[in-house]
């Protein structure tokens, strides 16, 4: 047998390098030279930067500006299963035709694939109703001559209060007496331009629920104005007429005189006079389409919003209250709450309506998106107390995604959103025009900055599948 050789001996360098000559050992190694300063002020001499990932939790919304890999973004799963926001809520900032319909969309369609239902409280475009149909889901129409939609219908709350016992029963219904006190509320202060007076708000109360008493089925609002001319023992105790049957006349004329108004005679017509037309169903995906409702007639648009918001928003709470008896499976839901300024713009007090909407939106399980241009929409209201609890909305919001915006702005914005002055440049670059080209489309449609809390933004292009640009089609009827 051939004797084995042993193994070559592998030569390596010392700590200070190769000795001998030519071999470059150093025997002095001078130190690097240290400086120490901020983060800010010394971020670039670092040497080892390195970004952190994209988010891959949620829908999958776009690709970064930045590196190009996919960012996956939706309030529920960052909520929920990322744990990255504290509010299941998103506010989306933009100017039109940037594409923020488009973001809300795609965000519908992948928790959709979730099991999560889309609700569309008021579409006014209509951006989302050709998606709910593809989705299987309902669609409602409102407007006028085209649907009706009662206050006062308590929709599902009812049929599942009667399936509830004991304290879950009693809830259910004080807030479904709530709610239609609120929205008759609602209507009055669009109609008036302010909210009407404490003593009003406790005549509607009393009128209420004397109705609901007397009256077998689902009463309309001409069955509340009858009850206040009738003039029951109940309503005539809070009116304070001190017996004096004239003097109730006096109190209540102002009250009966809006509320007639509402009947079919007045600016909002007969939207809201008649049974509601078609009752909304909470096992899937809906849509409120009010896109018959003319621009002009802004004040028909806002409160066939606000009374969408609050149907819809009982409904919910009557499937979370079966739900929490036992008695239905647990449904989670995004609503969309799209064009708030023109709500918030209509009256009034109606901020107040919109903060109660809103404010409880993580207790009850549900997911939420807000839709305006710009942050000067929220803070053009008339009063000091209605702008600052209107900036609330984005400052309670769990992220804020924000298109292309004006220079003008950026302070407004920075006042309730912590932005670096890079993305702030970045998101005023997106709302340059396009070129007098025909074929080309605005710099900045389709970019977005995704903002949560003080940490950096993630800037994405959201991109378009051919299923969704056909959907998204706004179009349609130039090219038949």
């Amino acid at each position: 047998m051939a004797p084995t050789q042993p193994p070559a001996r592998v030569r390596r360098p010392g700590l200070r390098g190769w000795p001998g000559p030519g071999g470059g050992a150093q025997r002095l190694v001078q130190p690097h030279p240290e400086w120490r300063g901020t983060t800010v002020q010394v971020c670039g001499l670092w040497p080892y930067v390195a970004g952190s990932g994209t988010p891959m939790v949620g829908v999958p919304l776009g690709r970064s500006v930045l590196s190009g890999s996919t960012v996956c973004c939706d309030p529920i799963s960052w909520f929920t299963r990322a744990g990255l926001i504290h509010n299941p809520s998103v506010f989306v900032l933009g100017q039109p035709g940037l594409g923020k319909s488009t973001v809300l969309r795609r965000m519908c369609l992948g928790l959709a694939g979730y099991g999560v239902n889309p609700m569309i409280f008021g579409d006014l475009k209509p951006d989302y109703v050709d998606l709910i149909r593809a989705l299987g889901g309902q669609v409602i129409t409102l407007g006028r001559g085209r649907g009706y939609l009662n206050v006062l219908d308590p929709g599902e709350s009812s049929q599942s209060a009667a399936r509830l016992t004991g304290e879950a029963r009693r809830a259910l219904l004080a807030d479904t007496h709530g709610r239609r006190l609120n929205m008759v509320s609602a209507l009055v202060t669009i109609l008036r331009k302010s909210p009407p007076s404490d003593r009003e708000e406790t005549i509607l109360n009393a009128a209420l629920q004397v109705l609901d008493d007397r009256h077998k089925g689902v009463p309309v609002l001409g069955d509340l104005v009858q009850v206040i001319k009738d003039a029951p023992e109940a309503v005539r105790a809070v009116a304070l007429d001190r017996g004096d049957l004239d003097r109730y006349r006096d109190v209540t004329e102002g009250l009966e005189s809006s509320l007639t108004a509402l009947l079919g005679s007045g600016r909002l017509g007969e939207t809201f006079a008649h049974p509601t037309s078609e009752p909304m169903r909470r096992d899937r995906p809906v849509c409120f389409d009010i896109s018959g409702i003319d621009d002009s007639d802004d004040l028909l648009q806002a409160a066939a919003l606000l009374s969408c918001w609050s149907y819809g928003f009982g409904a919910v709470t009557a499937a979370q209250a079966l739900a929490d008896a036992g008695l239905e499976p647990q449904r989670h839901y995004f609503l969309v709450l799209d064009e708030l300024w023109r709500v918030l713009r209509a009256g009034r007090g109606l901020v107040d309506r919109v903060d109660a909407l809103t404010r409880l939106n993580r207790q009850r399980g549900v997911g939420m998106g807000m839709v305006t241009h710009t942050m000067k929409d929220l803070l053009a209201l008339p009063s000091e107390e209605d702008r600052l609890k209107a900036a609330g909305f984005v400052e309670r919001s769990g992220m804020v995604i924000t298109g292309g915006l004006p220079r003008e702005e950026m302070p407004r914005l920075a006042q309730v959103v912590d932005m670096t002055r890079a993305e702030q440049q970045m998101v005023t670059s997106w709302s340059t025009p396009p070129g007098w080209d025909a074929a080309a489309e605005p710099p900045g449609r389709g970019n977005f900055l995704i903002k949560v809390g003080g940490r950096p933004g993630i800037p994405i292009h959201v991109d378009l599948t051919p299923s969704e640009l056909e959907l998204n089609n706004t179009n349609r009827r130039w090219q038949q």
